[in-house]
């Protein structure tokens, strides 16, 4: 294609915008990135890289806008809430079809991807509660003391390609009715489904400059975990990144929250009930095609219970790959191509470092989708934990299996691995389960459940080298991030008080 055809391509695609007081805006970069289906390579979107002064002038729109938003009444908030949710509910099966397109999973994974983040949106209907402050009437002679949770100002998030309807409805939507303003930077790889949940957004009622959203990848990162008015940064994703995004925002005064990769295990003890086991460690390693960060990517057969590793290979077996939009597709394509090479090469190393590649997913092939990023189902037994596959988090369909003898020495192997995002045991033993719990070190424990990802009323608790920051995305611990305390001690007096004359001590009576 010579370069005046692929220009005239280039334009009949259609652009990202960004979102800015309130005004879709054409960037004006002349840096951009395309949006590419995973299981047909066609090119859906160009998504812009912001310019340093778009990112300026959505931190600057949202910081005016936060002088009024953060004394609108918290009856007012919820109730955009309220209307917000509703749309999403109305809209899910649009939405669903778009990440599907752009990221690669299956329908029904999609629908869940939206569905979790609606949860989290419908507890945003309930912060009246959730922002309550304390009150201590008579601390002292006249004297009350109390609480109050104000807005911090403007708020930034930063969401990975995985789930990009659950992480922003994760953000946005608790900062926003909490009173503060948000500036959303979507994943650059697939923001299609992400900008549709901002315009329901603006839809329900959310107000110009009160949410923002701008592209790009490491300088709009940085620009955000920087900028002045920026107060809090809010982060999913890679570790590497995760990483850089603590340590940059913290160095500059924000509150940071990031949240990072993960190793998670599954302890299978003997006693466990045989085919919901098997059935919960294949739809919890290969679903989404392995790209969840609570993905269970190793599993620890305790005892007697290594004789049902066949078993676990047949049922992966079964298991359809296909493109997301097809029936009865379990497991769609990975994100990209580059995704695709790096899974490719993790499995090499496995294979050469002495694992046994029980199952070998590398050469599926989906007839009509020949152009795909598809990977099957994967399976290594005999896996020592110094060994590539081990210690690197694979992200994609690939499960790593070793057996231990004992309950102990499984806690042991897990504690020593450095994530602690989530870990599941499972057992029909509530003293086995109740030592479980109460020895291992990682913030998400399922038992006789894969991926422990808590309900909204709870807060994500992610540990260790999966978690910077003390406080999780939602729950009653993030109201606690994006707000701040301010405590009132106060005496009032009337013309019959009594006067006490001087008081130079601290104390109050």
């Amino acid at each position: 294609m010579n370069a005046t055809l692929a220009a005239a391509a280039a334009r009949s695609v259609k652009t990202v915008k960004l979102l800015i007081n309130g005004e879709w805006i054409e960037s004006s970069t002349t840096q951009w990135r395309d949006v590419v289906n995973p299981a047909t390579q066609e090119v859906l979107a160009r998504v812009p890289f912001s310019t340093a002064e778009e990112v300026d002038a959505a931190i600057r729109a949202a910081q005016a806008a936060f002088e009024t938003w953060k004394s609108t009444p918290i009856g007012a908030r919820m109730r955009i809430m309220l209307k917000f949710q509703a749309l999403v509910r109305e809209h899910m099966p649009r939405v669903a079809k778009i990440l599907t397109a752009e990221q690669g999973k299956t329908l029904p994974d999609a629908e869940g991807d939206v569905f979790r983040g609606l949860e989290v949106v419908e507890h945003a209907c309930s912060v009246g509660t959730l922002q309550l402050g304390e009150f201590a009437e008579n601390v002292a002679g006249g004297v009350d003391t109390y609480t109050l949770r104000q807005p911090i100002g403007v708020c930034a998030g930063i969401t990975p390609f995985n789930f990009p309807a659950m992480i922003p409805l994760w953000m946005f939507p608790m900062a926003i009715v909490c009173g503060n303003t948000f500036v959303l930077k979507p994943s650059e790889q697939d923001p299609l489904s992400t900008m549709a949940l901002v315009e329901l957004a603006l839809e329900a009622g959310v107000p110009k400059g009160v949410l923002n959203v701008v592209h790009g990848g490491k300088d709009v990162v940085d620009a955000l975990c920087t900028h002045e008015d920026i107060k809090a940064v809010s982060f999913v994703g890679s570790t590497a990144v995760g990483t850089h995004v603590y340590r940059l925002a913290s160095e500059h005064g924000k509150r940071v929250q990031s949240m990072m990769g993960a190793k998670n295990h599954a302890v299978v003890l003997p006693d466990a009930n045989r085919e919901q086991t098997l059935n919960a460690l294949a739809g919890a390693g290969f679903g989404a095609a392995g790209q969840r960060c609570m993905a269970t990517s190793v599993v620890v057969l305790v005892g007697s219970s290594k004789e049902w590793l066949p078993d676990l290979v047949t049922k992966a077996k079964a298991l359809k790959v296909n493109a997301g939009v097809e029936p009865k597709t379990d497991i769609g394509p990975v994100v990209s191509r580059a995704a695709k090479a790096r899974i490719l090469d993790l499995i090499e190393a496995g294979v050469k470092e002495g694992a046994t590649l029980l199952l070998d997913g590398r050469d599926v092939k989906v007839p009509g989708y020949e152009d795909g990023n598809f990977i099957g189902p994967t399976i290594f037994s005999d896996v020592k934990t110094d060994m590539t596959i081990y210690t690197n988090e694979i992200f994609g369909p690939v499960l790593v299996v070793l057996t231990v003898d004992t309950l102990d020495e499984a806690i042991k192997l897990v504690n020593k691995n450095p994530f602690g995002n989530g870990v599941g045991l499972f057992t029909q033993s509530g003293a086995a389960a109740r030592k479980f719990q109460s020895e291992i070190d990682v913030g998400q424990v399922g038992i006789n459940i894969p991926i422990p990802v808590p309900v909204p009323y709870f807060s994500f608790t992610g540990s260790r080298g999966s978690k910077l920051g003390d406080l999780g995305p939602y729950g009653k611990q993030v109201v606690q991030f994006y707000t701040q305390t301010k405590t009132v001690t106060a005496r009032w007096f009337d013309d019959a008080t009594i006067n006490e004359g001087v008081n130079t001590t601290i104390s109050l009576k």
